[in-house]
């Protein structure tokens, strides 16, 4: 598909409130609906909501172009400033991605919103009248949430699925205890990317049943996720020796090495992998939980 195929109308606003936000988001609609050969679709999938703080704002940004129409819902990015002065700035995206052999497009909502000073305390009540009514909320949380803390405890309040990715995280695998489970789906980019390992592990049964030490040459998300899964379906403990490294590279299982799977997978293809999931992953959730009670 051209870009040019791609139809876009914008608005920015400083110091808005969140109903200018939303009379924005339906002139930008029919706007776009009137520059296009055909009627617009809205696309009926999801929100999908993202909270960026500011060290992790330009690579959530190059993921969420990654997903171009796979996804093409609305999507509402928060820029929490809580050391600036209260308010918050807006800028909306609208793009209508045609339909092949059909003269109409699919219209995709891109809302990013800057929450500065005490604005960042109530994302809440901010993001509901924004949200698509009936569906599933997924929520993006970019670096280390504050479980219990205010605007995590919200925006976990709203969401229908949380997505998080523990290789941003400085202290796994203890904090795997504080994911919350009771309260809403959950899902970790770091235990997607084990999938592949995990693939090649599970082919090697019933040979790894007397597993005793899995050695991992990896981050250590992916490391204790791998060593939690093997422990959670082997219900006993398997030894976990680490060497740290930026990707995962080596397995070994009593010292005999693991075949390295090929798949690679990009940022916004492990992030479209999760926003396709609409249900609890309870083999996930043993394998956290098992990261850190064995």
């Amino acid at each position: 598909m051209s870009t040019t195929d791609v139809h876009s109308e914008e608005w920015s606003g400083e110091d808005v409130g969140v109903g200018d936000v939303v009379t924005a988001l339906c002139r930008l609609r029919d706007e776009s609906a009137q520059e296009t050969a055909g009627p617009d679709m809205r696309t009926s999938v999801m929100t999908h909501l993202a909270w960026v703080p500011s060290e992790w704002e330009e690579a959530a940004l190059q993921t969420l172009a990654g997903l171009e129409e796979r996804h093409p819902s609305r999507g509402i990015l928060l820029f929490p400033q809580p050391d600036a002065e209260d308010g918050i700035d807006a800028r909306i995206t609208v793009l209508a991605f045609p339909v092949r052999e059909q003269r109409r497009y699919i219209a995709a909502e891109v809302v990013e919103l800057r929450l500065r000073g005490r604005s960042c305390e109530a994302p809440a009540s901010i993001v509901n009248p924004l949200l698509m009514p009936a569906l599933p909320v997924f929520l993006r949380w970019r670096g280390r949430p504050e479980f219990g803390g205010q605007s995590a405890d919200q925006l976990v309040g709203v969401c229908d699925r949380l997505i998080v990715d523990s290789r941003e995280w400085p202290d796994v695998p203890k904090a795997y205890t504080e994911l919350p489970f009771d309260r809403t789906a959950c899902s970790d980019i770091a235990w997607r990317r084990t999938e592949p390992w995990r693939r090649c592990l599970a082919r090697l049964w019933p040979g790894i049943a007397e597993l005793r030490t899995l050695r991992i040459e990896g981050p250590i998300a992916e490391a204790s996720l791998l060593a939690g899964w093997l422990r959670s379906r082997l219900e006993r403990d398997v030894e976990l020796e680490h060497e740290d490294s930026d990707e995962l590279k080596a397995v070994d299982l009593d010292g005999d090495a693991c075949p390295v799977p090929r798949e690679q997978l990009s940022s916004s293809a492990l992030l479209s992998a999760e926003l396709d999931e609409f249900s609890r992953n309870r083999v996930y959730e043993a394998a956290a939980r098992a990261a850190v009670t064995f």
